[in-house]
């Protein structure tokens, strides 16, 4: 390898960006590799679906607000910039679903729904003695094809029936997702359900050996699995800006045509300069990423559906003015409930770290897959629409000391046969564009800790590819 030094350009300055722009400079420091890089946002913030709001004391997450911390991705990259004293995890607490406008305790033991303790499960007011029935056929049923995919909605109906799915297991899913789960991808979004089935045959009797035995001589409030900043997870972004070289950000500069040279790419920016550049990495969605790479590769979208629009509602009360007469951090709502909100997190008691003393703070979801229309409202209209719903379950002000509406496009979610798409395109771009890697939340997972890892992981493939590693 020559001393002449390599460029490498990341497209798009969201979570996946951040990460690869962080790893990139800190491998080829550590492997005394010659890079220099652009990172290119067209907008003018970085951290993409990651935004932090601070107002009056509070700290409100308008997007993700969160991160698995079983997926050791997102904490080690907190703790490589040097905020690991800041990470702090989510206060346990029951949940609920809403019922016949009333609120009802999740079964005890009951893992995304899937019901591991008998006795919670057979008192539930959320399941019929019918649908509990169809339910515990689950024990018997015989286990699917191996490596088949599947909708997660087919996949569960098929173990534990209709009533469990639309009443508890749908709300919690969609959560996470959005969009139709009978279009839903199993082996792209819980392919450890796949694995389960294929283990043990029985989703009750596979989550009842995989739950940890209970510690009983813990007395302390126990910790959630979620963790996330203290002063909110878009300080990671704005941590990792602090680090990259001074001049590698651009903002409000986007990609408008990307052409491939011999000796490399050329980028047409958005502000009419021109970029040269040995390797490129899109972080970007993918129908911005489609449109850069037709001229060289035909890739198909992500499937036929149409994007999920959602909005996310904060409200801030007094204390007084929320006063919850139950234990827990908020509840979920079936989807064919009649109601606008889908989910609703009591964020002060979740995260106490973002609300002053003597404060209240509410988040809302509104956005149903096919009944968008909500999002298109004004941001009063959308607000007293929520307000209504939520004092059909429980005690709140009408008025709120402030409130913030975010609307987001969440993009199309992972339809049966992603997998199979995904190889597909990694192939094409592969083989049309060898220095050239796809990464994001429109391919290999949608969490903050998912996004890291595939940008860390192109990032590394891009480094090896330019200095032509053995078996590369």
């Amino acid at each position: 390898m020559s001393d002449k030094h390599l460029h490498v350009t990341i497209v798009g300055g969201g979570i996946t960006g951040l990460s690869a722009a962080y790893y990139l400079q800190k491998w080829s420091r550590e492997e005394g590799i010659p890079v220099r890089f652009a990172l290119l946002e067209e907008s003018g913030r970085l951290g993409g679906k990651i935004q932090t709001w601070r107002h009056q004391g509070f700290t409100i997450e308008l997007g993700a607000d969160s991160f698995l911390e079983r997926k050791t991705s997102a904490s080690q990259l907190i703790a490589d910039v040097g905020l690991g004293d800041q990470l702090v995890h989510n206060h346990a607490g029951q949940a609920y679903i809403v019922h016949k406008d009333r609120l009802v305790s999740i079964p005890e033991g009951a893992v995304m729904g899937i019901p591991t303790k008998l006795l919670p499960f057979v008192w539930t007011p959320l399941v019929s003695p019918l649908g509990k029935l169809r339910a515990a056929a689950d024990l018997v049923l015989p286990g699917g094809k191996p490596g088949e995919d599947q909708s997660v909605g087919h996949f569960f109906r098929r173990r534990l029936g209709d009533e469990v799915i639309e009443n508890v297991i749908e709300p919690l899913i969609s959560g996470v997702y959005g969009g139709d789960i009978d279009k839903l991808s199993l082996l792209s979004t819980f392919p450890q359900y796949a694995q389960m089935e294929q283990k043990y045959r029985s989703l009750i009797l596979a989550m009842k050996n995989a739950r940890p035995p209970a510690k009983p001589e813990q007395s302390k409030k126990p910790t959630g699995m979620f963790m996330t900043l203290k002063g909110g997870l878009q300080s990671l972004a704005e941590r990792i800006e602090q680090l990259l070289p001074e001049g590698a950000v651009q903002k409000n500069t986007g990609v408008r045509h990307m052409e491939k040279r011999p000796e490399g790419y050329v980028l047409q920016l958005s502000d009419g300069r021109t970029l040269r550049t040995d390797a490129v990495l899109l972080a970007v969605p993918h129908p911005v990423a489609q449109e850069l790479l037709r001229p060289y590769v035909d890739i198909p979208p992500l499937s036929g559906a149409k994007p999920t629009i959602m909005a996310t509602v904060a409200l801030a009360y007094p204390a007084e003015a929320v006063p919850l007469d139950v234990e827990g951090t908020g509840f979920v709502v079936p989807r064919k409930a009649n109601y606008t909100i889908t989910a609703c997190t009591w964020t002060h008691r979740k995260w106490p770290h973002t609300t002053p003393e003597g404060k209240a703070l509410v988040r809302c979801y509104v956005g149903k897959p096919g009944h968008e229309e909500i999002v298109d409202r004004s941001d009063e209209e959308i607000v007293d629409v929520v307000i209504r719903d939520l004092r059909r379950v429980m005690k709140v002000g009408d008025t709120p000391e402030f409130y913030r509406v975010t609307r987001w496009n969440r993009g199309l979610p992972y339809m049966v046969g992603h997998q199979q798409w995904l190889r597909d395109v990694t192939a094409k771009v592969g083989a049309a564009l060898p220095a050239v890697r796809l990464a994001g939340a429109s391919y290999g997972g949608v969490g903050v800790p998912d996004c890291i890892d595939q940008g860390k992981r192109a990032i590394r493939e891009l480094l090896d590819h330019l200095t032509q590693k053995p078996g590369n």
